[in-house]
């Protein structure tokens, strides 16, 4: 098992959108919870520059285990951690709590992030920059 160690944490607003018809957070909103977490934290990072003739990141894989159920209104806090790198991949871990309940999860995750060259459609080498943002980054937050 990779070794993890948290990077990033921000809050996401809980949308009324976001429920379904049994009055709770659709199970698929987790999914893009933890997506935009992830993409926040890149960009935070200074690492993602999408661009269809470039490199960038791409999930192989994703799961989510669902322990409580999300309502609106509220906001959703999540804390994304990351595994040892390999040579093109890493692994993400994600857990989801509201913001007036911060000691409870909501849910938890992990997602398989491989960099690629879009163009060719396979995976490269991850670039330094991402490799040393992995192995050493402290605790980043999103402005709020």
């Amino acid at each position: 098992m990779n070794d993890y160690h948290a990077v990033f944490e921000m809050s996401l607003p809980i949308r009324w959108g976001d429920m379904d018809a049994f009055g709770h957070v659709n199970n698929t909103v987790y999914f893009r919870y933890m997506e935009q977490v992830r993409i926040s934290w890149f960009e935070h990072a200074g690492l993602l520059q999408l661009r269809p003739d470039g490199e960038g990141p791409v999930i192989v894989n994703a799961s989510m285990e669902f322990l409580k159920q999300l309502q609106y209104p509220g906001d959703v806090i999540g804390k994304m951690s990351v595994g040892t790198p390999g040579r093109s991949s890493f692994d993400t871990g994600f857990i989801l709590m509201r913001a007036d309940d911060p000691h409870t999860v909501y849910a938890r995750g992990n997602a398989r992030c491989v960099w690629v060259d879009y163009k060719a459609g396979k995976s490269v080498p991850m670039p330094d920059s991402l490799r040393a943002v992995i192995e050493n980054a402290p605790l980043a937050q999103a402005a709020a």
